[in-house]
């Protein structure tokens, strides 16, 4: 269970993801092993620093290869967000350059100080849980919230957006579909 805020005309999970089983009961393998990460064409889970009291705050990281996969990530009348919805958001809240603010935790409980620009206005709440690169590595948890799309960029690369600590915007980026993200669901 989830709780969840309207936005627009979009409702939206205000928690990070943290299922361990597609929606069809079968299990999504957690890989603490970088090698083993790197090296995976199929989906996949890891806690940051593969510390679970780190997933009791910031849910799952996730590669793309689980966000893709046909089994269905999202949990029943849930959906990954396509890149046209992530903007859709975007959009809404007054565009690239101030939406990250609006929907960002407010305080520095969990992100780094100075967490410029936020408010938290759109009930988003926007946790830095980090990321695990593509090959292996955890990097910036407090600095960074990194959230993927269900939208490829080619054959090796999918759509995220990006939330910094220390400026109010939202990146449009796409990154190695290797990479371990935080993921939010939006409603069907």
């Amino acid at each position: 269970t989830y709780s969840t805020i309207e936005i627009g005309t979009q409702t939206w999970m205000t928690e990070n993801l943290n299922v361990d089983h597609y929606r069809n009961g079968d299990p999504i393998p957690e890989v603490r092993d970088p090698k083993k990460w790197a090296a995976l064409t199929t989906g996949a889970w890891c806690y940051y620093d593969n510390d679970p009291a780190k997933g009791a705050t910031y849910g799952k990281l996730y590669n793309w290869y689980a966000v893709n996969d046909p089994r269905g990530l999202a949990p029943q009348g849930w959906h990954i967000p396509s890149d046209a919805e992530w903007q859709a958001l975007v959009d809404h809240l007054g565009g690239n350059a101030v939406a990250g603010g609006k929907m960002k935790e407010l305080g520095t409980a969990h992100w780094q100080s100075p967490n410029t620009g936020a408010t938290n206005e759109s009930g988003f709440s926007a946790l830095p849980g980090g990321y695990c690169l593509g090959y292996g590595p955890f990097g910036y948890v407090g600095h960074y919230a990194d959230f993927w799309s269900s939208t490829e960029n080619y054959s090796y690369y999918a759509w995220d957006r990006d939330l910094n600590y220390d400026d109010s915007d939202v990146y449009r980026l796409y990154y190695d579909k290797h990479y371990g993200f935080s993921v939010r669901c939006a409603r069907d």
